[in-house]
């Protein structure tokens, strides 16, 4: 029986980033930075072990919780701005020779900076190293959006001079077309044979096979214009990547209790003032009719919210659902309610939509945002409803619940 390679997953984490502070533990649609990189080694089937090197506590208090290893800190000087990628990678794999016996057969480098990454690019990655030996590496490209043929660089005198010449006649002068296709380096994956940095003093050696990745994958995260620009991508570009999967639960057995919160759940999140500063929302009716099917199969649904508005009380009173308002502090409110019931928060489903209903997600057996949530509810939901607050997300929830106790009997 043929034993699998043991793949190490190397994930670099500095604490002290200049251009974004503390960057690779800031929240990207929901998650930090870091997460997609561990989730991308934890979700490779060829990967046996994913560890991140760092030199900060709470960046590895942070990667545990996602999962991966942080046997060692990183010494202060491997963690600079000007530290390469090779000094790191030889202190990791001399700590985990010296300290566990350990040498991986590949070693994977995922860059935090480079989060969207194609589902299958890390297994890709190393099954090319492997299934070839005489590479020393496999290194992630895509086709250079500029050609560095037309690309110039200033010489002594301050003139213009050709970046390549190579032998084509002013290249720079020729169409497109002509020259040489060309590739650009990405930060999405590096497949390493681990004796190319412990002996040659590399991160790639001689031979390096190409992987190449479509260049809509393409992000690098160096400045807070990439940052918007990248999230933005997450949450409207369409793409299937490589996402954290902490917080994804299943439904709960048993449902005793459904928590909602008000604005953006049970309204669009927009509100109509007239000249004496009344204030009027707009609701879906089929709401009304899920919650009382619902509670029919005796599930009790109240209604927590922050605003302290009669419309509030109003629109409560019509759907004949207890209500809490005015609250500063959800998590209490929601804690009360489910002791005072004698109900187990595992028992209890919460549906919000904005960053002030965050804390209450971890007290509850499952998470809900409506469609239309904010990007951090979105990624640490369990389940994104199809329908946006006030066009019938409660009534989709109340149907999915329904359904589900009609199938248990």
């Amino acid at each position: 029986m043929v034993e699998k390679p043991k793949v190490l997953a190397l994930v670099p984490a500095r604490g002290g980033s200049k251009s974004i502070p503390r960057k690779n533990i800031q929240h990207l649609a929901g998650h930090p930075l870091l997460a997609y990189s561990v989730a991308a080694g934890l979700q490779a089937v060829t990967v046996t072990r994913v560890i991140l090197s760092t030199d900060d506590e709470e960046i590895a208090d942070i990667a545990r919780r996602y999962g991966a290893e942080v046997p060692f800190l990183r010494p202060s000087e491997l963690a600079t701005d000007t530290t390469p990628d090779l000094p790191v990678f030889q202190h990791a794999l001399d700590w985990l020779e010296k300290e566990e016996g350990y040498r991986p057969d590949v070693v994977v480098q995922l860059r935090p900076t480079s989060p969207v990454r194609p589902m299958d690019c890390v297994d890709t990655a190393v099954r090319r190293l492997i299934a070839n030996p005489e590479a020393d590496s496999v290194r992630g490209v895509v086709p250079s959006g500029q050609n560095p043929y037309k690309m110039w660089r200033f010489s002594e005198a301050k003139y213009l001079v050709p970046l390549l010449k190579n032998d084509f006649d002013e290249p720079y002068n020729m169409p497109r077309q002509e020259l040489p296709q060309t590739y650009w380096q990405t930060g999405h994956i590096d497949a390493i044979r681990p004796v190319v940095i412990a002996e040659r003093n590399s991160m790639s050696g001689d031979i390096i096979l190409p992987l190449l990745i479509d260049p809509v994958y393409t992000v690098d995260i160096d400045t807070l214009r990439d940052w918007q620009r990248t999230e933005w991508l997450m949450l409207h570009g369409d793409l299937d990547f490589v996402r954290p999967t902490v917080g994804t639960r299943p439904l709960p057995e048993k449902i005793d209790l459904v928590v909602l919160d008000f604005d953006g759940v049970l309204t669009d999140n927009r509100v109509w003032v007239d000249a004496n500063g009344r204030e009027l929302v707009a609701a879906h009716r089929g709401d009304g009719w899920g919650i009382a099917r619902l509670k029919e199969l005796g599930v009790e649904i109240i209604v927590l919210s922050r605003e302290t508005d009669p419309v509030v009380a109003a629109r409560c009173k019509k759907l004949g659902l207890p209500f809490v308002q005015g609250l500063k502090d959800k998590v209490e409110a929601l804690q009360r309610m489910m002791a005072d019931r004698d109900i187990d928060p595992a028992n209890t489903i919460y549906l919000g939509n904005d960053v002030n209903d965050l804390p209450c997600f971890p007290h509850v057996g499952y998470t809900v945002a409506v469609a239309d949530a904010h990007p951090e509810v979105i990624y640490q939901a369990d389940l994104i409803l199809d329908r946006p607050g006030g066009h019938g997300a409660v009534r989709e929830l109340c149907d999915i619940l329904i359904k589900r106790l009609k199938e248990e009997g």
